[in-house]
């Protein structure tokens, strides 16, 4: 799943290619996919792209009416592409977008690992961009609105972890107010935006923390430990995938962890071997000698510390 550090990468990407290019294209593949229906897709149509935003992990192409066109004050003066690419999904750049007409279909439309087109966005210079999805779960999740904060998931988001408001005392206060594993903190859209599963574990990592400690739990060091954690890591993530072109994401993420989908390996660190713990649709890697005192937590469900 694309998280905060290649979605900003791929914002940053469509900013620079598409601000200022007009919309002569929208068609939805996966009907599924398009979660609203006021505005239409067809009111993209026309209309110029003032560019790219992010919102946690959701991205949001910004569409102004064309100068000389109809109003550009009132409700409908700017539209927003708001788009969650969830696990499978991909945003698919081509300087030279097909043409050919899209079929719009139910759901299915090829299963197993196949990446199947969900939406199609022309441009009027030729580029354009493909939204794809693989897997047999079709989360991906398209929304054309009026604000951005109409999509329930982008108005819950909570704090942006490289935003100067996250401080570790703000850190410290999402960890009092409930008591839960920090790594499912860290993952919860609605206390930070835009960390998920893969750099959830590299924080954890960096941090010297066990991915379930309880957050309760913390000293005022421990939490200041995670804090830093999370600026550096992704801020390098960032960093790296910066000025990179969509389709050389997804490598560069996997190049860039060092625990994260590496069971078996050598942590970089000691040198101790990566271990994972599975649960029924995910797992999550760590290193016992980094994170937890080289005990080896439990690999079923209902995970804790073995004796």
């Amino acid at each position: 799943m694309p998280e905060l550090p290649e979605v900003e990468a791929l914002v940053r990407f469509l900013d620079d290619r598409a601000t200022g290019r007009t919309v002569v294209a929208a068609d939805v593949a996966q009907i599924a996919a398009l979660k609203t229906f006021d505005p239409p897709m067809t009111a993209l149509v026309g209309r110029v792209v003032a560019g790219a935003r992010r919102h946690g992990k959701w991205l949001d192409l910004v569409l102004a009416q064309p100068p000389g066109g109809p109003a550009t004050t009132g409700p409908d003066a700017e539209l927003h592409l708001v788009f969650h690419l969830a696990r499978a999904g991909w945003l698919r750049w081509s300087e030279k977008a097909p043409t050919t007409p899209v079929r719009p279909r139910l759901g299915g439309g090829g299963g197993g690992k196949a990446a199947v087109l969900a939406l199609r966005v022309r441009f009027d210079d030729g580029s354009g961009f493909d939204l794809t999805e693989a897997g047999t779960r079709k989360r991906l999740a398209v929304h054309v609105v009026r604000r951005p904060e109409e999509v329930r998931a982008v108005e819950t988001l909570g704090i942006e972890p490289l935003d100067a408001g996250f401080t570790p005392e703000a850190l410290g206060a999402l960890m009092a107010a409930r008591n839960q594993q920090v790594k499912g903190l860290l993952r919860d859209q609605s206390s930070i935006a835009g960390i998920g599963n893969a750099y959830s574990d590299e924080i954890l990592h960096a941090a010297r923390t066990s991915p379930f400690k309880l957050t309760r739990s913390f000293t005022a060091d421990e939490v200041a430990r995670v804090h830093a954690a999370v600026g550096e890591v992704l801020a390098e993530a960032v960093a790296a995938s910066s000025g990179k072109p969509a389709a050389e994401l997804k490598d560069a993420k996997r190049a860039g962890m060092r625990v994260h989908g590496r069971t078996g390996l050598p942590c970089p660190v000691c040198g101790d071997t990566v271990r994972e713990v599975s649960f029924a649709d995910r797992s999550l890697q760590y290193c016992a000698t980094c994170q937890t005192g080289g005990q080896v937590l439990a690999d079923r469900r209902m995970s804790r510390l073995l004796k």
